[in-house]
């Protein structure tokens, strides 16, 4: 039986030539080889295409969340130093009311000037409690390591635990949360008791 041979993209393939079955057999079997390796090599080119198209889409999405996140982290920073500003313009509301009682300090009896203080003390105060700063009151006398800083102690016999005797600097909460605590004496037991 002769051979033809025959080359088909880098595969040697081998034709049978004449009218036996088994030459049909083996030419039939060629064809159904050849229309798989034509649906194989679309669906390999197919297959690439969409891996093309999802690393597009991955590096899109990547490219995406970058430039959302340096967004995020300008914003974060612009809301940093810009946070303060409306505070900060009531603030120079209380300054500008300073400079208007240093300057008006000069008349006669200072009674004009001390009223003055006492309304931007009282706009300052407002302030502060508009913003949740609420000052500690040592009502208690109790001395509380979680409000009061000792500042200065004394040893008495009139206390059986340590009891707050003077405040020397007011403190403050900042809604719930202690902002700065009361500078204090405190008034301690003896200790040879």
């Amino acid at each position: 039986m002769p051979k033809k041979v025959k080359k088909d993209e880098d595969i040697e393939i081998e034709y049978l030539t004449g009218n036996d079955e088994k030459v049909k057999k083996k030419q039939d079997e060629e064809k159904q080889l050849k229309r798989k390796l034509r649906k194989k090599d679309a669906e390999i080119k197919r297959l690439k295409k969409d891996i093309e198209n999802i690393k597009a889409d991955y590096l899109r999405q990547v490219a995406d969340k970058e430039n959302i996140r340096k967004r995020f982290e300008r914003e974060k920073s612009e809301y940093y130093d810009y946070a303060l500003s409306e505070f900060l313009r009531e603030l120079l509301e209380v300054l500008d009311n300073f400079e208007r009682a240093l300057e008006s300090q000069d008349e006669e009896n200072g009674q004009s000037f001390r009223e003055g203080v006492q309304m931007i003390y009282k706009q300052y105060r407002d302030l502060l409690l508009k913003q949740g700063v609420i000052p500690i009151d040592i009502e208690e006398k109790k001395f509380d390591p979680h409000l009061h800083q000792a500042f200065m102690t004394e040893e008495s016999d009139e206390v059986d635990e340590p009891e707050v005797s003077e405040e020397l600097q007011k403190g403050y909460k900042l809604h719930n949360r202690l902002l700065r605590p009361s500078l204090v004496k405190v008034m301690v037991p003896r200790k040879d008791k």
